[in-house]
């Protein structure tokens, strides 16, 4: 389209700028559509887990008391784990198709009733997925530090315990940044004040868990108040050296 000599744009701007669309709503590339959808979608699914859902998902499983174990564990359905339990014991031990016991799963999920009921059912702390995680690998992925807590402190989990990878839970807690409730700062501080971390451990990729948390968030700083700690209340001789913790 040609255009007169005269034509100024911006007074153009100040006429029909309401018809150009803008942000979300935008129809130029589709993208308002889009996100619109992925909305809706998110909407769905939140709605979809209402007690109804549950409720029938539950009994949908009931003929496959292992998947309805697993399931219970990661939803938080007390009632129904321990009824599961009482009826069988031995299903505290099983697996899904990548190795995850339910106390996995309740880890991740953030679930500490759950996993506190499968602990005193016999539940294994240390049981390895394929990946080699710990259920204490699972609970500081996720910034689950009630679980964490009680992995550790209730049932002396191995903090540093470490996957096929070589992560230990201190790598997996700094390399992820979340928000509370999922708090991966809260997990991180939980993890530097064990007596028997070993921060210096490096990855299959040659990194400490400093060294993830430098490259990955604002939590660095904690690693920096821990060594500040320990520089202090150690004797000299079993103070770590710099290049332990970079």
């Amino acid at each position: 389209m040609d255009f007169p000599e005269d034509f100024n744009q911006l007074e153009l701007l100040k006429t029909h700028g309401h018809l150009i669309p803008r942000g979300a709503s935008s129809l130029w590339t589709g993208e308002g559509v889009a996100g619109e959808e992925e909305e809706e979608e998110e909407e769905e699914e939140e709605e979809e887990e209402t007690e109804q859902w549950l409720c029938q998902k539950e009994n949908s499983l009931q003929d496959r008391p292992e998947e309805l174990m697993l399931w219970a564990a990661e939803k938080n359905r007390l009632s129904t784990l321990r009824s599961l339990l009482a009826a069988d014991p031995s299903l505290v031990r099983c697996r899904d198709a990548d190795g995850y016991t339910p106390l996995h799963r309740a880890a991740y999920g953030g679930h500490v009733e759950a996993a506190a009921a499968l602990l005193a059912a016999g539940a294994e702390v240390e049981g390895r997925t394929a990946d080699g995680w710990t259920p204490l690998h699972s609970a500081c992925r996720w910034g689950c530090v009630a679980v964490a807590t009680l992995l550790l402190r209730g049932a002396g989990a191995d903090v540093n315990a470490r996957t096929a990878g070589g992560l230990t839970p201190l790598h997996l807690a700094a390399a992820h940044v979340s928000q509370p409730p999922v708090d991966s700062a809260r997990t991180l501080e939980l993890l530097l004040a064990q007596r028997r971390l070993r921060p210096e451990l490096r990855s299959g990729n040659g990194e400490t868990a400093a060294q993830m948390a430098r490259r990955s968030g604002p939590h660095y700083f904690l690693f920096e108040m821990a060594e500040d700690c320990v520089n202090v209340a150690a004797p000299p001789s079993l103070r770590p050296t710099p290049a332990l913790l970079n």
